[in-house]
């Protein structure tokens, strides 16, 4: 299954000590699932994806499952669950001079539709929640020793694909 789309979420920070804000973002995403069928109705396997947030782009690497709801069969049109977890890396991110961004554990539960024949090519429509953590070291500033900045990416991904 090979997949890709937009993932939306919103944003809360501090401008300064008394002022926040709150923004929406809209992120390109895209992965693919590699695996084994073990069953009429269930495939395990392994996810490789990049998310490009605002800030870092971020390489998952997951175990995954792949579960049919509706008995295999000749339907073409078919609903499944997907739940993906492992870790975020950092390999393809370029940091601006004096940040350091460490990738974080991932989880992602979906639910999706596969359209076409069971034994063809698929054409696949997919809504999953996506749980991405991040560390970044900044730059010192005055009287500082330590400067760390903990990201939670929350989004809500929509995705189509293929899947054969």
């Amino acid at each position: 299954m090979t997949e890709v789309g937009m993932a939306f979420g919103q944003v809360r920070y501090n401008v300064n000590l008394a002022t926040e804000n709150v923004k929406k973002r809209q992120n390109l995403t895209a992965q693919t699932f590699n695996g084994v069928q073990i069953r009429p109705k269930l495939a395990l396997g392994g996810t490789v994806g990049a998310d490009w947030y605002n800030t870092v782009l971020l390489t998952p690497v997951c175990a995954g499952v792949r579960y049919d709801l509706a008995q295999p069969g000749k339907k073409n049109l078919r609903v499944f669950t997907s739940f993906d977890t492992g870790y975020g890396f950092t390999w393809f991110n370029e940091d601006p001079t004096g940040y350091e961004t460490r990738g974080g554990w991932v989880i992602s539960p979906g639910i999706g539709f596969r359209i076409g024949r069971p034994q063809n090519a698929n054409f696949i429509m997919s809504l999953s929640y996506k749980r991405q953590e991040a560390e970044t070291d900044k730059p010192l500033g005055w009287n500082e020793i330590h400067k760390v900045e903990h990201r939670v990416y929350n989004r809500v991904a929509f995705r189509l694909g293929v899947s054969f």
